[in-house]
């Protein structure tokens, strides 16, 4: 036989995966950010280190965790919202086809809507205030939470609503306990997206209409092309979402999913 020595560096060497893999992948894209930087050397775009350094100020004089925090109330009721009467809607359109066929065209209106012309008229309508703002982002995100919630209310297994109904389980307990479960992913996967797209709209509509969050500061940093700002709220607003993915949502989701394992 022969040996085996050959092999061996083989062996020992493994790809690594999960968090090593994220980690690597980071710090390959701060190093091939810091190379364009640093070979384009303009104000257009500045390194890593230029954003890591205008963060660090912007936190210390208190102006990026106020308007972070402001931005991420308004993300939070904006969310709490479209979830609410989205995952109502899509479950009712599920259940049934009336319902379904009433609420069809509004559908497709509102999926089709530019965002952009849902805020201006709430700020037309409802005034430069708070409300214009929380109702202009739920009512792009709604159509949204319906066309997700009204699949997987569909795709409900109908017999086992029929077993607990022929074991008298109460409606209230055959909801919970039943019917909702199987649409857990349904609701995750609505949730991961509307976060995503909530946020964004909302620095849009921090940018046209009102005073403080983080669209208002990225506008007035335009003004004065600071691109270094830009980038370092852009970080921070970018890390403040992906703590709320690792730390809320996952757990959240393995949570409401245990009962399938």
């Amino acid at each position: 036989m022969q040996p085996a020595i050959g092999r061996l560096p083989g062996r020992l060497w493994r790809w690594p995966s999960g968090p090593g893999l994220r980690a690597i992948s980071l710090v390959l894209f701060v190093a091939l950010w810091a190379a364009i930087a640093a070979l384009i050397d303009s104000r257009v775009l500045p390194g890593p280190y230029a954003v890591g350094r205008s963060l660090v100020g912007h936190v210390a004089d208190g102006s990026l965790p106020f308007h972070i925090s402001v931005t991420l109330a308004r993300v939070a009721a904006s969310f709490f919202l479209a979830m609410v009467i989205g995952s109502a809607i899509g479950i009712a359109m599920g259940r049934s086809r009336r319902v379904d066929a009433f609420f069809d065209g509004w559908l497709v209106i509102g999926l089709n809507i530019p965002a952009l012309v849902t805020i201006i008229l709430c700020y037309v309508w409802f005034g430069l205030g708070e409300v214009a703002a929380i109702v202009a982002v739920a009512l792009n995100k709604i159509p949204t939470v319906v066309v997700t919630i009204r699949e997987g209310a569909r795709a409900v297994d109908r017999d086992l609503l029929q077993v607990a109904q022929a074991f008298r389980v109460p409606r209230r307990r055959r909801f919970r306990q039943v019917y909702l479960p199987q649409l857990y992913p349904y609701l995750m996967a609505s949730a991961r997206s509307g976060l995503a797209l909530i946020w964004k709209i909302v620095l849009v509509v921090e940018l046209l209409g009102r005073s403080n969050g983080v669209g208002f500061q990225l506008h007035v940093f335009f003004q004065f092309f600071d691109i270094t700002s830009i980038l370092a709220y852009t970080l921070a607003f970018v890390a403040v979402i992906l703590l709320i993915e690792v730390f809320i949502l996952r757990p959240l989701e393995r949570r409401l999913s245990g009962w399938r394992s």
